[in-house]
C-alpha cells in the first residue's frame, strides 16, 4: 500500500514545486498568453468586420453594377428607338423628295409635250391653211366655163391632198 500513498515528504515537495513553477507561469507566461489570446481575439474579430466590409461592399458594387447594366440596356434602347426613328425620317424624306422629284420630271414632260404638240398643231394649221391657200389660188387662176370641169378639178385637187 505504501506504492500507492505517497510520503508526507513528497507531497510537499510536490506541492512547492507546483506553487513556484505557479508563480513563475502567473508572473511571465499567462501575461504574454494572455495578450497573445487578446490580439488574436482582437485581430479574429477585425477580420469578421473587414470581412462584413468587404461583403456589403461587394453587395453594393454588385447592386451598382446591375443598377448601370440596367440604365445602358435602358440607353441601348433609348439609342436604337432614335436611330429607328431617325432611319425612317430619312426613308421618308428620300421618298417624299424622290416623289416631288418625279412629280416635277413629269410635269415638264408634260409641259415640254403640251408645248410639242401646240407646235405641231399650228405647223398643221399653217400647212393646211397654205394648201387651202394653194387650192383656193389654182381654183381662181383657172379660168372654168363650166360647173362640172370646176367641179372635176377641186375633186383632182383634193384627192391630191389626200394623197400627201
Amino acid at each position: 500500500m505504501q506504492l500507492l500513498t505517497p510520503g508526507f515528504g513528497l507531497i510537499i515537495w510536490t506541492l512547492l514545486a507546483f506553487l513556484i513553477v505557479f508563480y513563475i507561469l502567473k508572473k511571465f507566461a499567462w501575461p504574454a498568453i494572455i495578450k497573445g489570446l487578446k490580439e488574436r481575439e482582437d485581430n479574429i474579430a477585425n477580420s469578421i468586420s473587414m470581412a462584413e466590409k468587404v461583403k456589403a461592399e461587394m453587395a453594393q458594387l454588385k447592386n451598382d453594377n446591375e443598377a448601370l447594366l440596367i440604365k445602358a440596356r435602358e440607353e441601348r434602347a433609348l439609342l436604337l428607338k432614335e436611330a429607328k426613328e431617325t432611319k425612317d425620317k430619312i426613308v421618308n424624306d428620300a421618298k417624299d423628295e424622290a416623289k416631288a422629284q418625279a412629280s416635277k420630271i413629269i410635269n415638264d414632260a408634260q409641259a415640254v409635250i403640251n408645248q410639242q404638240k401646240m407646235a405641231a398643231i399650228n405647223e398643221l394649221k399653217n400647212q393646211v391653211g397654205k394648201l387651202v391657200i394653194e387650192v383656193s389660188e389654182k381654183i381662181l387662176r383657172r379660168e372654168l366655163s363650166n360647173k362640172a370641169e370646176q367641179e372635176n378639178y377641186i375633186k383632182q385637187l383634193s384627192e391630191e391632198v389626200k394623197l400627201n
